[in-house]
């Protein structure tokens, strides 16, 4: 399991508290999983959830250490919106891993005599609702997958979890960021943040298309569509901290 052999956290977060309050990154939807309440801190009185800070910053640190311990090239990263499209496309840039946008089609990773055919070691999902048949793949082949879960999500055929708003641009964005960066230290191509020369901003940026899955791949949608209001989003995120909570 991927859980087994990670080592312990720092107590110093990746990035400052304001940063993750200002990229929204801790507001979840107005529904709740079973799967996602261990990291869920509190319910604001707009009904929205609030993920802990704490249990965000923790699990993005070990997902990158975990990412780390395989060949770039053997790490796929699946992106079926927009959003996440943009962002999860600057990690493959900067990390070397692979990338599939839009719809993963059955048979990808389980039929060889696909064309398409390709047999990843680790999976990363940007939202396991949009991305359910890439996990279902995952599966059938015995692929662990790391997934970037909201608070409707279900983790249940998830191997990491990395508890966080996976449906606002800035919140992807910062979250693709920061695994990048922790990736290529982990990986010893970086030695500090400051060698990490990309900034958020671009991560939020769309970025020039030179592969057969243009950047219209990720307007297509997911494989399922999010409830309505399930990601409602508030104008500014909150600005009360969440404080963190033991680790579960």
């Amino acid at each position: 399991m991927l859980k087994n052999g990670v080592d312990g956290m720092s107590g110093e977060m990746l990035i400052s508290q304001e940063k993750y309050l200002e990229a929204g990154i801790h507001i979840g939807t107005k529904i709740k999983t079973p799967d996602m309440a261990p990291f869920i801190y509190k319910a604001r009185q707009d009904k929205l959830y609030v993920l802990d800070l704490k249990k965000v910053d923790e699990r993005i640190r070990v997902a990158a250490k975990i990412i780390a311990r395989y060949e770039p090239a053997t790490v796929m990263v699946v992106a079926s919106r927009t959003y996440a499209a943009n962002a999860a496309a600057s990690f493959a840039k900067a990390t070397g891993v692979s990338l599939k946008k839009g719809r993963v089609v059955p048979g990808v990773f389980t039929n060889p005599a696909r064309e398409d055919f390709v047999e990843p070691r680790l999976l990363v999902v940007s939202d396991p609702k949009g991305e359910r048949q890439a996990i279902k793949e995952a599966i059938a082949s015995g692929i662990p997958v790391i997934g970037l879960c909201d608070t409707d999500n279900s983790a249940k055929f998830i191997d990491w979890v990395i508890p966080c708003n996976n449906k606002g641009k800035k919140s992807l964005a910062l979250v693709y960021y920061l695994l990048a960066r922790e990736t290529l230290k982990a990986e010893g191509k970086i030695s500090s943040d400051e060698d990490f020369k990309a900034s958020v901003e671009e991560f939020e940026e769309r970025p020039e298309e030179t592969g057969p899955e243009g950047a219209a791949a990720g307007e297509a949608g997911g494989e399922g569509e999010v409830e309505e209001g399930a990601g409602e989003q508030p104008e500014a995120p909150e600005a009360e901290p969440a404080p963190p909570a033991p680790s579960q």
